[in-house]
């Protein structure tokens, strides 16, 4: 088993444990359980191959990712009363999921020799999308969108982190582990210690 394969594996199981969480918060059934955690799971991965225009989607060419998110999603139907905040964990297991998710994108964009922003881009889209669309067809506020909130911001720096490992002549899997790393410390720190970004502020006219 490849790096990328064991990043996609890990990325798709956890975010689609958020999927599922998410699902209960929305008292949905067991279908709607499945249904949003492998729409949370293979979303950004999707669009990613979609743009990239690979040969074929990565989850249409091994369709046990779905099976994946479906476990997942059986899991957290059982065990999600169990739970002591859903939210937060929601939002732990979210960072997890971003820093698998993250460098699994620059490794499909790397591969198919795109150019550095394009791989950083990439990175963004199979990071946020699936979370993205999870949060909006589940009427949750997305977590990418809130004031300040720090999650394209992690996305991007891992992106910028691993180009920079490689620049420096580490081993592409070497440079894919920067990345997480990188992407999980700045998103772990903000749910720690409440790191943000300004936002903008419209002020009165002066008179």
């Amino acid at each position: 088993m490849t790096l990328l394969m064991v990043l996609d594996y890990a990325a798709v199981f956890v975010f689609a444990l958020t999927g599922a969480l998410v699902a209960s918060r929305a008292q949905l059934d067991i279908v709607g359980f499945v249904f949003i955690a492998s729409l949370t799971a293979v979303g950004g991965g999707t669009i990613r191959d979609v743009i990239l225009n690979r040969d074929t989607v990565f989850w249409v060419a091994d369709p046990t990712y779905i099976g994946v998110a479906a476990i997942a999603a059986f899991g957290v139907f059982w065990t999600a009363h169990l739970l002591e905040s859903r939210y937060r964990t929601i939002l732990w297991l979210d960072a997890c999921a971003l820093a698998f998710a993250v460098p699994a994108g620059v490794a499909v964009a790397l591969a198919l020799d795109q150019p550095f922003g394009i791989v950083i881009i990439m990175g963004i889209i199979t990071g946020c999308m699936g979370g993205l669309m999870r949060d909006v067809v589940c009427n949750e506020v997305p977590l990418v969108l809130k004031q300040g909130e720090l999650y394209v911001t992690c996305a991007l720096a891992g992106g910028v982190a691993a180009l920079l490992a490689l620049a420096l002549g580490l081993a592409t899997p070497l440079a894919l582990l920067v990345c997480a790393g990188v992407t999980f410390a700045l998103r772990a720190g903000s749910l720690a210690f409440g790191w943000k970004l300004a936002v903008y502020k419209a002020y009165p006219p002066r008179q």
